[in-house]
């Protein structure tokens, strides 16, 4: 025979066993619809979480603040020496005339602050220099590295009020991987035992068929492969099904997110990972069901 031959009558029998055990390969792709969905789901949530994290980091820094009427020269020299500090990603100088007047703008609609404000003779706030992190974990090294120059100019570091807001992040990133690892594990090994009873029940219902090739000399793999092919397709279906649930959902909550985040644009990124996004759902579910059928054939098909 030759494999042409062979390829069409295989795609030709999983076809059938597919349509013909309708309620059964119905079941298969919407238990693998709801897992590829969650799993999606959680890849996106992983995107969507590392990019507020990484929004919330950078807005994270290291706050050195001076004692009024530090010359700014000192403060921009000390600027220069910071930025040779390793890991030191960018320091922005805040003078004391612009702390004033971001504080002013901050609390404009607070008519006590203002009048308090206009009765001072002095400016009460400190010049400082805001210093971000090319990794947010190295910000005690940072601080320790400026704490030990002990400036007398120097008048307070906040970074120990920041730490534990950094550390609840690092926290929350951690957890959040873990959970979203757990829960693809389980909902992968519901997939599995759905879809390899399923391929399970076909071969009892098919058990005719399969005696009649046994008795014309069908080789093993002649049997089998149509039941792995039928995975392979309940996995195609179920990754283009789930692919394309997701399209009015992400256009739908995008603006949404986009403001509570804000600017994070969840569409934009959907649309230009869209590819990479279904060919790893893709190739989950294939995986699934090949995996399925492969464990139920060996199992219960005695060739």
């Amino acid at each position: 025979m030759k494999l042409s031959e062979l390829i069409r009558r295989i795609s030709l029998s999983a076809a059938l066993s597919f349509w013909r055990n309708g309620l059964l390969s119905t079941a298969t792709v919407l238990v693998m619809v709801l897992a590829l969905f969650v799993i999606g789901g959680l890849l996106l949530s992983s995107v969507l979480m590392n990019s507020v994290l990484d929004s919330l980091q950078n807005k994270i820094d290291v706050s050195v603040y001076f004692l009024p009427n530090t010359p700014e020269d000192l403060i921009l020299g000390l600027k220069s020496e910071f930025l040779k500090i390793p890991n030191v990603k960018n320091i922005l100088y805040v003078s004391q005339a612009e702390a004033l007047e971001n504080f002013k703008t901050k609390n404009q609609a607070n008519p006590t602050i203002a009048e308090s404000l206009k009765e001072l003779d002095t400016n009460p706030l400190e010049g400082s220099l805001n210093i971000t992190a090319l990794d947010p974990t190295k910000f005690s090294d940072i601080s320790s590295i400026i704490e030990a120059r002990k400036e007398q100019s120097i008048d307070k570091i906040n970074f120990h009020e920041n730490q534990s807001a950094i550390a609840r992040l690092t926290e929350i990133m951690n957890g959040s991987r873990s959970a979203g690892a757990v829960l693809a594990v389980v909902l992968i090994i519901v997939a599995v035992t759905v879809t390899y009873n399923t391929v399970r029940l076909a071969i009892f219902t098919a058990k005719d068929e399969i005696s009649i090739m046994r008795l014309v000399g069908a080789t093993a793999w002649y049997v089998r492969l149509p039941f792995l092919l039928e995975g392979v397709i309940d996995g195609v279906i179920s990754a283009i099904i789930t692919t394309f649930v997701f399209l009015p959902i992400v256009s739908i909550l995008s603006p949404k997110i986009s403001s509570f985040t804000g600017g994070i644009d969840l569409w934009a990124y959907f649309g230009s990972h869209f590819f990479e996004f279904f060919f790893i759902l893709l190739f989950i579910g294939v995986g699934l069901g090949i995996i399925s059928a492969f464990l139920a054939t060996r199992k219960y098909l005695k060739v």
